[in-house]
């Protein structure tokens, strides 16, 4: 293990599609990788098709490692919670299903703590206006998404739902976050 592996943490994040919050956290200064997957569900190494049925009990998220001396667990869970709706079950915008669930998968019994503390004082704030319907659990499993989804929004900023969906969300990520914002980001 190299000395910057060592000084990382990793947390997983299901706000919906993952290529929105791939988007999202590949900007965000102190993140030192992202992946797209499929998370906490019952089927071994699912496809992208398999996951899309919602039968697979996966959701589609993101694995983002950090390094906590520049951005800590609470800092990337305020992002996560910014950026996506955590009000509606199994839903977020157009998309519908199981697979779009919010959800925090930890590995590290700090980031649930950190997790749970957020999540009550947002609902003490009434923040949202609704209950939240994030789920926290422990992560049981995460598969690698197929290559393509990787950085997806990069590479296609002119497909529908990258210039519809995805390009709001990273611009209000820009104004709200933007001493989050890595440089040239």
């Amino acid at each position: 293990m190299s000395n910057a592996e060592a000084n990382t943490e990793t947390i997983v994040l299901g706000g919906g599609c993952f290529w929105c919050v791939d988007a999202i956290f590949r900007r965000v200064r102190g993140v030192t990788a992202v992946q797209s997957g499929y998370a906490n569900g019952h089927v071994p190494q699912p496809t992208y098709q398999q996951v899309c049925t919602g039968s697979t009990g996966h959701a589609e998220v993101v694995r983002v490692e950090f390094d906590p001396e520049e951005i800590d667990v609470r800092e990337i869970l305020e992002i996560f919670f910014a950026t996506h709706d955590p009000t509606t079950p199994d839903r977020q915008g157009n998309d519908v299903g199981p697979q779009y669930r919010s959800a925090i998968y930890y590995s590290r019994p700090e980031h649930r703590e950190a997790a749970e503390e957020l999540m009550h004082s947002m609902e003490q704030e009434r923040m949202f206006g609704a209950p939240l319907v994030t789920e926290l659990a422990p992560l049981r499993s995460f598969w690698p998404a197929e290559a393509y989804h990787e950085d997806y929004y990069t590479a296609n900023p002119q497909q529908g739902y990258c210039a519809f969906v995805i390009a709001p969300k990273v611009e209000k990520f820009r104004k709200t976050f933007q001493r989050h914002l890595k440089s040239g980001a």
